[in-house]
Formats: C-alpha cells, structure tokens, sequence
C-alpha cells in the first residue's frame, strides 16, 4: 500500500505546542484589565480637558454627574429592596421546605438503624455462632484424628 491510499489518523496537538497558547479564562481577564485601562485613562484624559474649561462648562459637568449619582443611589436602593425580598424567600423556603425533608430523612435514618440492629440481632449473631463452633469442632476433630 502506498502512502496516499492509507486514512490518515487525526492529529492531536502536543502538550508541547499547547504551552505557549493562552488558555480561555488569561484571555478574559486580560480583556477586562484592558477595558479598566481604558476607563481610567477616559477618566484622566477628562478631568485634564475639564481642568483647562471655563466654570461654565465645569459647573455644566459637575450637575450632570450629581445627576448620575442620584440615578446610581436610586438603582442601588431598588437593588437592595430586591435583596431582601429574596433573602425574605430563601428564609421561607429553608423553613417549610428544606426543614421537613431534613425531618424525612432523620426518619428514614433511624429506621435504617432498627432494621440493621434486627439483623444483626437474628441473622448476623446466630451466623457468626455457628462458624464459632463449627470451628471449634473442627479443631477438635483434628487434636483427635490419627496421623499416618
């Protein structure tokens, strides 16, 4: 057989080959520290423009961001009440619902508990004691058996 008319195995790519490779998780991360980048320089770049600007312009911008602060505050309070209606929920549900199926399985344990102590009361003990004497008389049989 020649070597074009035999399939041709796939190909892995060497650990080797892969080290130099960035994984997923360095180039999000790496994203995000340049997108904050970004933003600080912005936020430099602006306050040296502001700083060579009239009072006028100034004042104009300061509002704008008192502004933005009070939409920030108000998100920030809706955001809150919303906590605590979840955390409000999530109490509810440990209480009637995680608290009976822990109460269940408390239940179901000690069951378990009476069925393996039934077991081993009438099956495993009467067991164990015949092993125990048929070994004893098996050993006996031996002191008394003839050798040749």
């Amino acid at each position: 057989m020649t070597e074009e008319s035999t399939p041709k195995l796939l190909t892995t790519t060497a650990p080797a080959e892969l080290e130099g490779m960035p994984k997923k998780g360095e180039n999000k991360a790496t994203v995000a520290v340049v997108i904050i980048a970004v933003i600080v320089l912005a936020i430099i770049a602006g306050i040296v423009v502001l700083a060579f600007q009239d009072a006028g312009t100034v004042s104009i911008v300061r509002d704008i961001f008192i502004i933005l602060m009070a939409l920030m505050m108000f998100v920030i309070g809706i955001a809150l009440v919303v906590l605590i209606v979840q955390l409000a929920d999530l109490t509810n549900l440990l209480k009637n619902e995680v608290k009976p199926i822990i109460n269940s399985t408390n239940d179901t344990v000690n069951t378990l508990k009476g069925t393996v102590r039934f077991m081993s009361d009438n099956l495993t003990e009467p067991v164990i004691k015949l092993n125990e004497s048929l070994a004893s008389m098996k050993k006996i049989a031996e002191l008394f058996r003839f050798k040749k």
